[in-house]
């Protein structure tokens, strides 16, 4: 059997239910591969899963469309290959930053002086400084790093005002426990934001490994129409296969009720999984753009002139050269020519 491995985003929740389904139901051994998915808590995300398919440790990775659009930015000294999405595990953002109604922070604008609990990504600071200022806010927040695990926890606890989280899952999370939250949409505040999570991988392994991606996106495919057929039966399959793979339990309930939420989210109209919309990309891009994010820097705590920013200097502007827009084609963050349909 070929051998594919894919490093998750974050702990097994139902973003990934059709990946789960494919393995209970067998469809990936119908497809003659032996699939092993890589729960970012093994090492308590110290290699987030876009390296690990850079460091040719992971076949595919699950991450947002800017971490695709960053792989694209590298500095010309970075050996780093770029990556490229083959296909958007949710064809609408159930994502938001969120805040509790508790605290009155009822509206993005007042985050003004707050603390927002950050993954420390290259683009995130900045779009949620611009989603404030597009609310009439000044966009000057203080961005903190907890462990990356624990950042939803520090909102709960009181430790951050904020924090950017999937509705689907902490949304449902505190639903069940009766939390209640404000949710601010990117979509709501005129940020044109793209797909997430969206699979990953390298050109190298589509052009050396084409039949084998296009096998695997298969497979998923059929694991993701059942998820959106028959959501409960399908959460109970992913609990169950879940604590096979990885020791961790889920609540049932919790998953069940995540399912019903996002069944309506994982299929186009026309009920194909994984496709991408080159408008979609390209409207994110403009964005990024248009609000000079495109930059050279890379987000790091270790500082190289010319190359490197803290996310504090990202941002304040300085954040290097302006990427121009016309150097980065849509065509080559994504492609949906792996997918059933697009043989």
């Amino acid at each position: 059997m070929t051998a594919v491995t894919v490093a998750l985003d974050w702990t097994p929740n139902t973003n990934h239910a059709g990946f789960y389904v494919a393995l209970n139901r067998g469809y990936y051994k119908a497809a003659n591969l032996n699939v092993i998915f890589l729960n970012p808590a093994q090492d308590a995300y110290k290699s987030t899963p876009a390296s690990r398919v850079a460091n040719g440790q992971a076949t595919f990775a699950v991450a947002p469309s800017e971490t695709v659009v960053s792989y694209n930015c590298q500095p010309k000294s970075s050996a780093k290959p770029h990556l490229q999405s083959v296909a958007a595990l949710l064809q609408s953002d159930t994502s938001a930053i969120v805040t509790l109604q508790s605290s009155g922070l009822d509206r993005p604008r007042k985050l003004d002086g707050k603390t927002y609990a950050s993954y420390g990504a290259r683009y995130e600071g900045r779009i949620v400084q611009q989603m404030i200022k597009n609310d009439g806010g000044k966009g000057e927040y203080t961005e903190a790093t907890p462990p990356m695990l624990g950042i939803w926890e520090t909102v709960l606890a009181g430790k951050a005002d904020a924090t950017w989280v999937f509705m689907g899952w902490e949304g449902i999370e505190a639903k069940r426990k009766g939390i209640k939250l404000n949710a601010f949409s990117l979509e709501d505040f005129d940020i044109p934001y793209g797909y997430s999570p969206v699979l990953v991988t390298t050109q190298d392994i589509l052009r050396e490994q084409g039949e084998t991606v296009r096998s695997f996106l298969a497979a998923t495919t059929r694991g993701y129409q059942y998820a959106a057929e028959a959501p409960e039966a399908a959460g109970e399959l992913m609990c169950q296969t879940v604590t096979e793979q990885h020791d961790t339990p889920l609540d049932v309930g919790w998953v069940v009720d995540s399912m019903q939420m996002l069944s309506e989210h994982f299929l186009t109209k026309d009920g194909l999984w994984g496709v991408q919309d080159k408008t979609r990309w390209e409207r994110f891009l403009d964005w990024l753009s248009d609000r000079q994010l495109l930059t050279t820097s890379v987000q790091s705590r270790k500082k190289v002139k010319s190359v490197t920013a803290s996310l504090d200097d990202l941002r304040s502007g300085k954040a290097g050269e302006i990427i121009p827009r016309n150097s980065l084609s849509s065509d080559a963050l994504f492609t949906n020519a792996f997918l059933p349909q697009g043989r």
